[in-house]
């Protein structure tokens, strides 16, 4: 056995023990869901700034499933050579076929900068960026808290202004050197955004009494996947029970693929989601979805299949979360606990106030479990004053009775609110099994 194989083995042993940890992470049922409605309400919100913020928790939602053993090839290793420590953020994201592809594909920019003081570091170790994603590896060292992660992330571009973009983090896992910690940063270039000259991220503690700030500048090589965008005309029409599906288009890039679809105005019921959607080869390989962002023109991501163009492709699924349009909106008198409108089996089951916000509890029939969250928009009281909702927490159950789960939305400075208020909801736990597919045409 040569010294290099001795390496990658060895290489490859340190990543299996990192994937068994990773395995082993407690993952509540809730957790991917609350993942997802974090990104269908920053889409809700193109017009500020887009972000989604998730629990250490919700990183374990994102890693999902890891399947057969990590295989090592010499770009991998070359990639956790790159990146000391970073093992565990390649088993994290060993399981995207594509970003792993890329990788092997030598699309990784090494960025190694690091900001330091008061014994404490961040560093920006390198990026993988398309005209659509844009993926960032860090880690910390000695910073306080990390893994309660008690900091907020700020991303600029070279004149200093926030990214128009959506993007997510989590508290990031121990390494296997002491006191480090790393993570990454997926961002979502939507809305024609694309990737800056130069980017800024910055950390920021949340403790207002240090006001500890870390910043890390460096230029994006967009030259490593420029020109690598293609484009696959669709244009087919799915009809899943009774709703019309218009399904104009995929791209893809190294990184993902996104594919375009347009839900038909006059479908009687507002679609949040289509259930188990999957894109299958010719050879029975799924390609994943995570996340999808738009109204009724909707882009849906998945992983990418650049390197590895199949002969065919098939889009799968098992139905979607919907609910009928006449039951989007509906009025809610705080002091009663009466709701008009809506859909059948929604109740009020109490309120609180905590500082500025009103924190409202609502009974849902059925459980959140791979389905979508009760959430709300366009939220007014009885003058007409328009009210946010910025988050949105659930657990099973109403006292007893198993059958139902507690959604508790958060009005922000609504502490004072009496009387009625107006709601539209955005999305609710309605599922409709109707199982569909659809051929996709692919140029091998």
């Amino acid at each position: 056995m040569t010294d290099e194989q001795k390496s990658f083995d060895a290489l490859e042993e340190r990543l299996n023990a990192r994937k068994t940890e990773y395995e082993t992470m407690p993952v509540p049922d809730a957790a991917y869901q609350a993942v997802q409605s974090g990104i269908r309400q920053a889409a809700r919100k193109r017009k500020s700034r887009m972000r989604w913020y998730m629990s250490s928790i919700s990183a374990a939602a994102l890693i999902l499933l890891f399947t057969g053993c990590i295989r090592v090839s010499p770009a991998f290793a070359s990639f956790v050579e790159q990146l000391p420590g970073m093992e565990g953020i390649v088993s994290m994201i060993r399981q995207d076929k594509g970003l792993m592809m890329a990788i092997d594909k030598s699309l990784l920019q090494q960025v190694g900068v690091t900001d330091e003081h008061d014994g404490a570091s961040l560093t920006v170790e390198g990026i993988i960026t398309d005209e659509s994603r844009m993926v960032i590896f860090y880690t910390m060292k000695g910073m306080k808290d990390s893994e309660k992660f008690n900091y907020d992330i700020d991303l600029l571009d070279e004149n200093g202004k926030d990214l128009p973009v959506a993007f997510s983090y989590a508290s990031p896992k121990p390494a296997s050197d002491k006191n480090v910690y790393e993570d990454m940063i997926d961002v979502i270039f939507t809305d024609g955004a694309l990737p800056p000259e130069e980017l800024s991220v910055v950390f920021k503690s949340r403790d207002t009494a240090s006001a500890e700030e870390w910043k890390l500048t460096f230029p994006v090589d967009k030259n490593l996947t420029k020109g690598m965008k293609k484009v696959i005309p669709v244009n087919q029409t799915l009809t899943v029970d009774g709703q019309r599906i218009d399904v104009k288009q995929a791209t893809l890039y190294p990184t993902r693929l996104v594919l375009d679809v347009n839900f038909d105005p006059k479908n009687t019921k507002k679609v949040f989601g289509l259930s188990d959607l999957q894109l299958v080869d010719e050879q029975g390989r799924a390609w994943r979805t995570d996340t999808s962002t738009g109204g009724d023109e909707r882009s849906i991501y998945f992983e990418s299949m650049y390197f590895s163009i199949p002969k065919k492709l098939t889009l799968q699924g098992s139905g979607f979360s919907g609910l009928d349009k006449k039951d989007l909106n509906l009025s809610l008198d705080l002091k009663s606990r009466q709701i008009t409108g809506g859909p059948p089996g929604l109740k009020m089951v109490g309120s609180k106030v905590e500082g500025n916000d009103l924190i409202i509890d609502f009974s849902v029939a059925g459980s959140m479990q791979g389905g979508f969250v009760l959430s709300f928009e366009n939220v007014k009281d009885s003058e007409g004053k328009s009210y946010e909702i910025p988050g949105t927490s659930w657990s099973s159950g109403e006292g007893t009775d198993d059958s139902h789960t507690i959604v508790s939305s958060t009005i922000e400075n609504g502490a004072k609110l009496k009387g009625e208020l107006k709601m539209n909801i955005s999305t609710y736990p309605m599922k409709i099994k109707s199982p569909f597919s659809l051929e996709i045409p692919v140029n091998p």
